[in-house]
């Protein structure tokens, strides 16, 4: 029974998922389909925190829209979510970033760059 299950969630999962990690600015591409037409909307911000596995697995957007913090859930194997593109890429060392949320104006999205050696 589990092979079977193992297989149908191997079906599901997209291929070429995007490697990013907590504290990466991204840009989410989604699919939106309104009456009859369909365009893909760009959600632009920084990964507070991924959870689940494998089929399961979602990840949160925060971004600061109009002066207040915007959240936003995603599916990472989701047929909507089209693309998710690392703008920067951050350093965290907690692996949910939920202390942004206490955090005003610049501070809100202060995430340190990642070292390159």
């Amino acid at each position: 029974m589990s092979a079977i299950i193992a297989k149908i969630n191997q079906e599901q999962m997209k291929p070429e998922s995007a490697t990013f990690n907590v504290g990466d600015a991204v840009r989410v591409h989604t699919r939106v389909v309104e009456g009859d037409k369909e365009r893909v909307q760009v959600y632009s911000g920084i990964v507070i925190g991924r959870k689940g596995t494998l089929l399961n697995e979602s990840f949160t957007v925060r971004r600061i829209s109009y002066g207040e913090g915007v959240e936003r859930v995603f599916a990472l194997h989701s047929p909507r979510v089209t693309k998710v593109e690392v703008e920067t890429q951050g350093s965290a060392r907690r692996s949910k970033l939920t202390y942004l949320r206490q955090r005003k104006g610049k501070q809100a999205m202060a995430v340190r760059p990642k070292k390159t050696r």
